[in-house]
């Protein structure tokens, strides 16, 4: 399509904002609809693999990320002892040509709606308007919104992108017997504290088994008294159902609700590792949060006339491998390139569906058999108790078959 398009986007998230961006530097008119009145840095951290990275490159992004970040130097995974299992260096560490970012989720999503802001003017960012519905009039869409006033109204686009989280209203009009979203017995804690630097401050560890699991990785900078904000992540099983989910979660409104330290230390307050004091580290919590672990089976097609869905509104996944935000930047990219390039609306967005949708809908699957992550239930299996010499546990070659299945998956591209 040679012409501008005028293109409306529900919700102001990563993957949100970063197709605005992205469509924006193609020459689009791009609008902006956030359901929140006021964004403030919530949340905790994440990671944005080094293929994401590259994208936001491409935006103009990298140095200020680089400036509130860390650049991760490898992935470790270990036992519940803290033995080392398996170390994947990651980032330029890596030999990729661009680093993994672990960032607070909260500081990145402000930066992205800042630069937003500045390159598409306030005019086009709105925040206290959540989509309620969508529908095609002639070759346009039409999309009515709740304001934070209650009141409501309609605005019309070319395209509408549906950004809108795991929540999706647009999901729900489209698909509206899905029900909830499918729990799989296990409740997340995720917190935040101000400690020292473990290992060589660049390194993100998940450690333990499917049914206890530690991660933990800093997402900013040391400060000038020498600590860092640390990212760390318990995850407990609370109930067995398969894998795949299908359980009932708790209701939306326990979502994100304060997590109490007697949830954890039970069953993390003996994890002493020779490098870190994990009931140390926890008791330090500058916040604590709970999520139960939550996905959505894969959907046989995002996209009805001109209206499309991007991010978790398309695949949420269980948050393992680091692939949750990073989809959603390579979702955007994908997006903005077919619709410079479709003889048509309906046409660019089919071939947006073709591309990202069978890649998701792989990585969903893969997380539900618990990814990279079955490399520590293999070890539990095998040595509950810890080992002398892991090749007496497991073949390294073992553990290489398995990254190298997840990662050609998932997308990793090295140099």
């Amino acid at each position: 399509m040679d012409k501008p398009l005028n293109i409306l986007i529900a919700g102001g998230g990563i993957g949100g904002l970063t197709a605005a961006l992205a469509l924006h530097a193609k020459g689009h008119r791009v609008t902006v609809c956030e359901a929140t009145a006021e964004l403030k840095p919530l949340g905790v951290g994440i990671n944005l693999l080094p293929h994401a990275v590259a994208v936001l490159d491409t935006l103009g992004l990298l140095p200020a990320l680089r400036a509130m970040a860390v650049e991760t130097s490898a992935l470790v995974f270990a036992n519940r002892h803290g033995q080392e299992i398996y170390r994947d260096p990651r980032g330029l560490d890596g030999g990729y040509s661009h680093p993994q970012l672990s960032i607070h989720r909260g500081q990145l999503q402000l930066k992205l709606w800042d630069e937003a802001l500045a390159r598409l003017g306030a005019e086009q960012m709105h925040t206290g308007e959540r989509l309620l519905s969508a529908r095609m009039v002639g070759n346009q869409v039409i999309a009515q919104f709740q304001h934070a006033d209650d009141s409501s109204g309609e605005r019309s686009a070319d395209v509408l992108i549906g950004a809108d989280g795991i929540h999706s209203a647009l999901r729900r009009q489209f698909y509206p017997d899905e029900g909830a979203p499918r729990w799989n017995g296990m409740m997340m804690w995720r917190g935040t504290s101000i400690a020292k630097p473990f290992l060589d401050g660049r390194t993100m560890v998940q450690a333990g088994h499917r049914l206890a699991k530690f991660v933990v990785y800093p997402i900013a900078p040391p400060a000038a008294d020498g600590t860092q904000l640390v990212n760390w992540i318990c995850d407990r099983r609370l109930r067995e159902d398969g894998i795949g989910g299908g359980l009932s979660a708790p209701s939306r409104e326990d979502w994100s609700k304060p997590g109490q330290l007697a949830d954890l230390l039970p069953t993390f307050g003996s994890w002493h590792f020779p490098w870190l004091d994990v009931p140390g580290l926890i008791q330090q919590a500058t916040q604590l949060l709970e999520w139960p672990m939550v996905d959505r089976d894969p959907l046989p097609r995002w996209s009805h006339g001109c209206i499309t869905l991007l991010g978790d509104a398309a695949h949420p996944m269980y948050p393992i491998g680091s692939n949750g935000a990073t989809q959603a930047i390579l979702d955007a990219q994908c997006l903005a390139e077919q619709l410079g390039a479709g003889e048509s609306i309906e046409a660019a967005l089919r071939a947006y569906e073709s591309e990202r949708l069978p890649i998701c809908a792989r990585i969903v699957e893969m997380n539900r058999q618990e990814g990279l992550d079955a490399i520590l239930d293999l070890v539990e299996q095998r040595a509950p108790a810890g080992f002398e010499r892991l090749a007496d546990v497991i073949d390294p070659a073992e553990i290489d078959t398995l990254v190298r299945q997840y990662k050609a998956a998932a997308g990793h591209r090295q140099q």
